[in-house]
């Protein structure tokens, strides 16, 4: 059973493989190709959808003006696109 803490990648990686049987050299490539795959798609404008789990994809923040919350002075914060994930109907159910 998993414990209740923040999974880092050695974690996860030695986690999918108990769980998939493999070495953990292959369960790293394995997570490797995932979040390449992933970046790839959202670098080229799309998503990627997991039934159950969730969707990654982009969404564009406008600029916009915030505060130095030193000195309070306006500052602008520019435009940029951000990574976005949305859990899945399975997937919240269980939280």
């Amino acid at each position: 059973m998993l414990k209740f803490h923040t999974m880092n990648k050695a974690e996860l990686i030695a986690k999918l493989a108990e769980d998939a049987e493999i070495t953990k050299t292959q369960a790293n490539a394995a997570l490797d190709s995932f979040i390449e795959a992933v970046t790839k798609t959202l670098k080229g404008g799309g998503k990627v959808t997991l039934v159950g789990f969730g969707t990654f994809s982009v969404s564009k923040r406008a600029a916009r003006n915030g505060r130095n919350p030193q000195t309070g002075a306006v500052i602008k914060i520019k435009a940029k696109k951000v990574a976005r994930f949305k859990a899945g109907k399975e997937l919240s159910s269980k939280l």
